[in-house]
Order: C-alpha cells, then sequence, then structure tokens
C-alpha cells in the first residue's frame, strides 16, 4: 500500500491538477493524505468536489501548524506501506511511482531528479540535481541540503526514527533524509519524474544554488547535529532497555 502525504495552504490555483496527476498512479488500495493548514481560499472545496475514495483530507486545525507540522500530520495518518511526499503545485510526471518503487526495493528512501518550471509549467531549469548538487551522502547533505521533499519516497519503516519530527528542525525534507541516510540506503534517482512548479505563492524557497547567509547556514547545521544526537540517544537508549 502506497500513502501520498500532501501538504497544503492557499493552493486553490493548482491543487486540482496536482491531484489528478497522482491519482492517476495510483491503485484502488492506495491512498492520498491531505493535511490542510487553515486555508482561506476555495482550497478545500476543492479538494472535496474530487470524487476519489482514495481522498483522505484530514479534519482543518484551528490554529496554522507551519509547513514542518501540517506535513508531520498527514504523514502520521498515513497508513501505507511507502510513503511518497507532495506539495500542492506540482505535477507528478509518469512513471513517478512505478520508478519510485522499484528504487525502494534496495533503498530505505529514494529521491528523484525533476524539472524546475514557472507557473505555466515552462521549464526554468532542466534538473533541480545540477542546481543543489544532489548527492546520497549524510555529510554532503548535512553541508549543502540535496533533498527535496516533494521528490521523496521511503519506506514506512523510516518512520519509527524520524517522527515526531523535532520542534526546532528547520525542513521535514532535510530531517527525513539525514535520518534515512543514518538507518539505511538514499538512492537519488536522476530522472526528472516530477515538474516543480516555482511562483510567488510558494511555500519555500528551495529552487536556488543558495538563498541563505553564511552565519544562518551554520546556525541550521549546528541545530540539526544537536537534534541528530539527540534523537540518536533516544532511539539507542529505547533499545537497550527493550534487549535488557
Amino acid at each position: 500500500m502506497i500513502s501520498v502525504c500532501m501538504a497544503t495552504y492557499n493552493g486553490a490555483e493548482y491543487i486540482k491538477e496536482q491531484i489528478h496527476s497522482i491519482l492517476i498512479q495510483l491503485s484502488n488500495s492506495d491512498e492520498l493524505i491531505i493535511s490542510d493548514d487553515c486555508s482561506t481560499d476555495a482550497t478545500v472545496s476543492i479538494i472535496e468536489s474530487i470524487t476519489d475514495s482514495r481522498i483522505f483530507l484530514l479534519p482543518i486545525t484551528r490554529t496554522k501548524l507551519g509547513i514542518v507540522r501540517n506535513f508531520e500530520n498527514a504523514i502520521s495518518h498515513s497508513k501505507g506501506d511507502y510513503v511518497f511526499l507532495s506539495d500542492q503545485d506540482d505535477v507528478w510526471l509518469d512513471g513517478k511511482v512505478y520508478d519510485c518503487m522499484g528504487s525502494l526495493a534496495k533503498n530505505l528512501m529514494v529521491v528523484t531528479d525533476c524539472f524546475v518550471v514557472n507557473n505555466e509549467l515552462k521549464i526554468i531549469n532542466k534538473s533541480f540535481f545540477s542546481i543543489r548538487g544532489s548527492k546520497s551522502g549524510f555529510f554532503s547533505n548535512l553541508f549543502k541540503n540535496g533533498y527535496l521533499g516533494c521528490c521523496m519516497a521511503f519506506r514506512r519503516e523510516l518512520l519509527e526514527y524520524a517522527l515526531p519530527i523535532p520542534k526546532y528542525a528547520p525542513m521535514h525534507d532535510i530531517w527525513f533524509g539525514l535520518m534515512a541516510q543514518l538507518f539505511g540506503s538514499v538512492y537519488f534517482l536522476p530522472k526528472q519524474k516530477l515538474l516543480y512548479r516555482r511562483h510567488n505563492n510558494n511555500a519555500s524557497l528551495t529552487a536556488t544554488k543558495g538563498n541563505l547567509g553564511v552565519v544562518k547556514i551554520i546556525e541550521i547545521r549546528a541545530t540539526l547535529i544537536f537534534l541528530i544526537i539527540g534523537r540518536l540517544i533516544k532511539i539507542y537508549s529505547r533499545k537497550f532497555k527493550f534487549n535488557s
């Protein structure tokens, strides 16, 4: 079973196109879990208008969660053996699920490449990997994040280590990616399986070679190291108690 976990917020303009591009690749036993973060536009009504039993729109929260908690909410309600992450405004390309599932047979996580496009789906850059220098490796990604959440899929066992996402984790994708590197293998699939849409209302800024100052980058990396060490202590303490 596959769970696609989508976080939405004021995504009315593109949400229907994205949902249809996902559903066409899923089987009848799969699910699309959607967590909406108090949208003030027509996002929720558009989702509700799509008649498909595979779509599960979670109850709307009364207070804003933010992008990390919104994704965590969707992921926490998933049931699938394999989890795919999805933004609200991209378009999945044919064969995305098929190719990812092939890679997940041997890896804990797979991250595909994607075309970076504008709001009209015209290609801005042919490869996100080339922009970020994306490649596998814990320290290389700790130093320079090459992960992209909307291009991620992973086996459910990763959630045992990665959830809950720490309060001060800078973003869900780098947290999941680094945890996957620690407890398994991450394969960067050099195939563009997504149209990664960039526009004025994007929730994240990831699509450039660098948009943070040096001090901020050091602060984020130090926070990640601290959070990872804390999580490892909890994981191995729990295993030690269980084994003893």
